[in-house]
Order: structure tokens, then C-alpha cells, then sequence
């Protein structure tokens, strides 16, 4: 219900983003996990690649079915992210929270025009979201309402193109040193002298909530693709197997979702269980560099980083740990987590560069890695009936130049 009120908050202001589908990536993710270049000459033989445009490839006779892939693609989002969505949730769910609060008080004499500060600590996409949904937020009501100001605590070495992003959406940015430590010493000291909302990129639960919202529309957006998939197939006298013609009412079998700090894995594993149950698989997706919701998963209790790892992995976007509020919720209802390398990562980048035409960034390109590993292929066989997955695009703030060269050097 949380999930679904986020929804409803949201609409119409954070975008409905595209779900894509490509024949030559389902070729790719159908092939049993073989040898990557093989797999990907063949692939590109394959010229019916349009990804907006529904295809039949997988109705009809069993024999002939492949994987049908479907990439959310939550790099067209406003910010260039998921997070987005969770940001603007939890501005505006605080706002409505604090308006109610002053009209039950109105006759007491309390000011219904203070402004609302809300803060945070981020070198990233949510430092963005939290910016423009600040932003958003002020205009509701035009110059009737209160406005809502954004403060940003970001590293000296946060990039500079992110930190012109902020202040693009009118947030004050408040520079620290390069540590956590000082990002959140000041965050608090934010919070104590401006009676500032604290809001955490990934452990709000207003956060989470507003990130599931892209599982709700990827389920209705697929189940419209497979009715149009049926009525292409009806029109051509096709005859469909009894799985096809159920596949509407449950129209995934997988959701492969990238993993950091959990927020988009936790809302969206919340939303696919509600809608779907038990039956969708739901698989995260993790570097091998950055394993800790794997380790934690495997050992059964939240852990950190392994204090000798480096976290040197070109899925930077994923660095962040989980934390009370999404542990719990990957231990429990998650059915698997897999690793993939930083070599895995960067081809299945490159790949949706040049398939689906669309510029995600590495951490995206996670969840693609996944699809297209032995692992998943050997765990989740489409003889098992794995046949409709869900890969979640989740951003695509990147530096095109730096991952270039990072593939240049790697040899892809």
C-alpha cells in the first residue's frame, strides 16, 4: 500500500519510463551462457532489434521459444536515475505531513508559510533527485505554499558535473572532506541548525516505497506487450501454448534488480511480491568488487565491506552498503543474488549502448550482466520456465569518455 500511495504521489510528475525489448539481446540471454564474443556475433546477425515494437518471438510452439527480455529503463528517468522517485516521494510526503501539522495548529498562531529544509549526504544521483524534488515541491501551489529548500552535503571529490547538477535544480551544496564521516557530521549539524528533514538515500522508507513505484509499472507495461504479442499472433492464425496464453496474468517469471545501498532492491521487491507473490523469481544483481549484500545474504546477517576491499568497481553508483530498513527485506523475500565482473560489467554496458540505443551507466549495467551470465543461466532455465525477465535499467549519469577508455583497456 505504501508503494502504491507512492504512486499516486508521484504521478505526473516523475516520468513513466520506457520499457525496451530487443530481439538480439533475448537471442544473447537465451543461448545457455556461452562464450560472450560467440554469442554476440550471432546476436548481431540478428537485424529485428527495433526495442519499441512488440514482437512474437516467443509465442507459439515451445520448441522455438527463447527468453523475452524487458529493460525498465530508469536512465530515462528525470535526474538520469531511479532515485528520483524516492526522493520526490519523501519530499512530498514530508510536505503533505508537515502542512497537516500546521493547519491542526493554525488557530494556535503557527506560521503555515515557514519553510520546509530537508537534507542530505551524496556524491550522486540522489543528491539530484533530492534537488529537483526540493524544487518540485516549492511550486505545488505556486507562491501560495512554502517553499522547500535542498541542502546537499557532497565530498570535495565529488565530480563536477554532478555537483553543477544540484545547484542547476537550486540546491545548496555544502562541501566536506572525502570521507562519510564528515558528510553525515555535517548533515547532522544541518538538521540541528535549520530544523532540517533528514532524508537517506537508500534507508527512508519513504525512499523505498517511491522507488518500488518502477515495478509497478513494469508489470502493466509488459502485461500490454504480451497482450499485443497474442493479438499480433491472433491476427496472423498463429497457434499459441497454454503458457503464452496465461503469461498476461502473470507476465514475468524474473526481475533482475541492481544492489547497493537496497533502496530500489527493497521498494521493488515490496511491489513485485504484492503484485505478483511468490511466483516471479527476483534475482539482484551485484559486482563481484562491491559483495556485500552476497556475503550477507550467504551468512545470514548484514555486513559491511570487507575492510580490505578497495571498492574499486566501475559500478560506482553501487558502492553503498545495505542498512537496517532493506536488509531485512533482501534476507527474507529475495530469491537470489548474483555477482558478475568488472569485465562482465562493462561488455553488458557496451551492449545496451549499441542494441538498445540507450546510455546507461555501469551500474546499470549489472543487472544486464546478470541476464546474461552462466550462472543465471544454469540456475533459471527456460526449460524450467523462466521465460519473461525484467532487467531494471536503474541510471544513466556517466562518464561516457572515462568507461570508454576503461573498455579500451580491458579490450572490449
Amino acid at each position: 500500500s505504501s508503494v502504491e500511495a507512492a504512486a499516486a504521489r508521484i504521478s505526473g510528475l516523475a516520468a513513466k519510463t520506457p520499457v525496451l525489448t530487443s530481439t538480439s539481446l533475448d537471442v544473447l540471454c537465451s543461448s545457455g551462457g556461452g562464450s560472450p564474443n560467440s554469442d554476440l556475433a550471432a546476436a548481431h546477425s540478428d537485424q529485428n532489434t527495433d526495442a519499441s515494437l512488440p514482437r512474437s518471438t516467443s509465442i507459439g510452439s515451445s520448441t522455438s521459444r527463447r527468453r523475452s527480455l524487458f529493460f525498465k529503463v530508469e536512465a530515462l528517468q528525470r535526474t538520469g536515475s531511479f532515485k528520483f522517485r524516492g526522493a520526490l516521494n519523501a519530499v512530498l510526503s514530508l510536505r503533505d505531513d508537515i502542512l497537516a501539522e500546521r493547519r491542526s495548529t493554525a488557530s494556535a498562531g503557527s506560521d503555515s508559510d515557514e519553510d520546509i529544509n530537508v537534507v542530505t549526504h551524496s556524491s550522486g544521483n540522489h543528491a539530484q533527485a533530492l534537488a529537483l524534488a526540493a524544487r518540485i515541491a516549492s511550486s505545488i501551489d505556486g507562491s501560495a505554499g512554502p517553499k522547500v529548500n535542498a541542502t546537499i552535503c557532497m565530498p570535495r571529490n565529488a565530480p563536477v558535473v554532478k555537483r553543477n547538477a544540484v545547484s542547476g535544480f537550486g540546491g545548496e551544496i555544502i562541501t566536506t572532506e572525502n570521507s562519510n564521516d564528515a558528510r553525515e557530521e555535517m548533515a547532522d549539524r544541518i538538521v540541528e541548525e535549520r530544523n532540517a528533514e533528514f532524508i537517506h538515500p537508500s534507508e527512508d522508507p519513504r525512499v523505498i516505497a517511491g522507488q518500488g513505484t518502477a515495478s509497478l509499472e513494469l508489470v502493466e507495461q509488459v502485461r500490454e506487450i504480451l497482450r499485443e504479442r497474442v493479438e499480433h499472433c491472433n491476427g496472423a492464425s498463429r497457434r499459441l501454448d497454454s503458457s503464452t496464453l496465461s503469461s498476461v496474468d502473470k507476465p514475468l517469471d524474473a526481475v533482475i534488480i541492481p544492489v547497493g545501498g537496497g533502496g530500489l532492491a527493497a521498494g521493488n521487491t515490496i511491489a513485485l511480491r504484492g503484485l505478483l507473490g511468490d511466483e516471479v523469481k527476483i534475482i539482484l544483481a551485484e559486482p563481484k568488487e562491491l559483495d556485500d549484500a552476497k556475503r550477507s545474504r550467504e551468512k545470514g546477517e548484514l555486513l559491511g565491506h570487507d575492510k580490505n576491499n578497495k571498492l574499486d568497481s566501475v559500478a560506482d553508483g553501487l558502492k553503498t552498503t545495505l542498512g537496517p530498513n532493506t536488509w531485512p527485506v533482501v534476507r527474507d523475500f529475495v530469491d537470489d543474488i548474483i555477482t558478475v565482473s568488472e569485465e562482465d560489467i562493462l561488455r553488458a554496458t557496451k551492449i545496451v549502448w549499441e542494441r538498445l540505443k540507450v546510455c546507461i551507466e555501469p551500474s546499470a549495467g549489472v543487472g544486464v550482466a546478470v541476464a546474461m551470465s552462466k550462472e543465471f543461466a544454469q540456475k533459471y532455465r527456460l526449460e524450467d520456465g523462466i521465460v519473461n525477465v525484467g532487467v531494471v535499467l536503474c541510471g544513466g549519469n556517466v562518464d561516457v569518455i572515462k568507461v570508454c577508455k576503461l573498455m579500451e583497456k580491458m579490450g572490449i
